[in-house]
């Protein structure tokens, strides 16, 4: 049932929403505030879908309420209630982040098709909230070793900025989660972000992937497509595997990082695009443009900030953090109790070569899991650990 709360010092309008929104559905929970202090005390014991409140008010204004459930609880949309002389007000309410507002007397229909829309919005940004805690959980980076602390230290400096970032590291190190991380930490986290594997799409087909095209441009094109850099407009877009790219798309990525502008294959239309590019790869880059294979220019572009994610032989005292994360990832995935590693089975896993990095070593864990015992033992992972 939502919750509304009106905060208004005159009692008849108080009466007049009251009646307004009983009558429009009996599933609203209303609830009174006469001033603004009494509806910020309100507001911090309760959790309330959507907030009516006037602008002129003793003790404390409406502009003074907005500022300070902003900074409360930032979620809940505020309907401001104007008088005549207050549409000034108002206006600039919405600057400091109202939904909107309404004159007095309330107009019926306007005040219920405000209503309803706000109700819609927060019901939006919770489930927004709730996925991006979502994706967090999905892409936690597990490990205090001093090479992931430099890292999440580079991308609580490097995220809030535009700067363009390569991810370097071999295969399976958890070059993704370090984008993510990025992402979502950026002023840019409302927005959309995009994934290309540059590596597992055609060489004929990235550049259609890229930036879409128009119906024609080459036999399977039925119909206008949008790329992915149209996609992520406003977001962010993350070229994986960037070395793999074909030159061609090398030529055409690096005109849009110039000029913020793309042309989907087969016209000459420019397409303004507002993306962030972070770039990873598990190669030389610098190599391969000794090769002739990856353009340098390009290079310098997306290089802005280099981070290099570390190989799991170079951390290796974050092994135990990170078999406790899998084993309980596992355990929820599986709907099985959690499973415990011993010591000395945790100090073996410590010892091995892990040439496949996180990846096989999440592998590892499921295996052990399966097919330990109890607790998962010394003895467990030379008979299921081994390659």
């Amino acid at each position: 049932m939502p919750k509304i709360l009106i905060i208004e010092d005159e009692a008849a309008i108080r009466r007049v929403l009251v009646k307004i929104l009983s009558e429009e559905s009996d599933t609203y929970e209303v609830t009174e505030a006469e001033d603004g202090l009494s509806g910020i005390e309100l507001i911090k014991k309760e959790d309330y879908d959507l907030i009516l409140c006037d602008i002129k008010m003793p003790k404390m204004d409406g502009v003074e309420v907005l500022e300070a459930v902003k900074k409360i609880k930032p979620e809940i949309p505020i309907v401001m209630i104007s008088g005549h002389g207050d549409l000034d007000t108002a206006v600039n309410t919405m600057r400091l982040g109202a939904f909107d507002y309404i004159s007095k007397p309330p107009d019926l229909n306007r005040l219920l098709n405000t209503v309803r829309i706000a109700l819609d919005r927060k019901e939006l940004v919770v489930e927004n909230t709730r996925l991006k805690k979502k994706v967090s959980k999905n892409y936690e980076m597990v490990g205090e070793s001093k090479a992931i602390s430099h890292i999440k230290e580079m991308i609580e400096k490097v995220a809030p900025t535009e700067a363009r970032v390569l991810i370097t590291g071999p295969n399976g190190t958890g070059k993704e989660l370090v984008a993510h991380w990025l992402h979502q930490k950026s002023d840019r986290s409302n927005g959309t972000m995009i994934e290309v594997n540059c590596a597992a799409i055609p060489s004929e087909l990235i550049e259609s992937e890229l930036f879409g095209h128009v119906k024609g441009a080459f036999t399977s094109a039925n119909k206008d497509r949008a790329g992915k850099f149209e996609a992520a407009n406003g977001g962010t877009i993350f070229l994986d595997e960037v070395g793999d790219m074909s030159l061609s798309a090398q030529a055409k990525v690096l005109r849009a990082l110039q000029e913020n502008k793309v042309q989907r294959v087969g016209s000459d239309k420019d397409i303004k695009v507002d993306v962030r590019v972070i770039a990873a790869t598990n190669k030389d880059l610098k190599k391969e443009i000794e090769e002739g294979n990856f353009r340098e220019d390009l290079y310098h572009r997306l290089a802005v900030i280099l981070i290099k994610v570390p190989a799991l032989n170079e951390r290796r005292e974050d092994i135990p953090l990170l078999v406790d994360y899998f084993a309980k990832k596992i355990a929820e995935e599986h709907g099985t109790s959690n499973k415990k590693f011993s010591e000395k089975a945790l100090k073996l896993l410590q010892e091995y070569d892990w040439t496949g990095n996180i990846r096989e070593l999440r592998n590892v864990v499921e295996r052990l899991i399966i097919l330990g015992g109890s607790e998962v033992s010394e003895q467990d992972v030379k008979l299921f650990a081994s390659k």
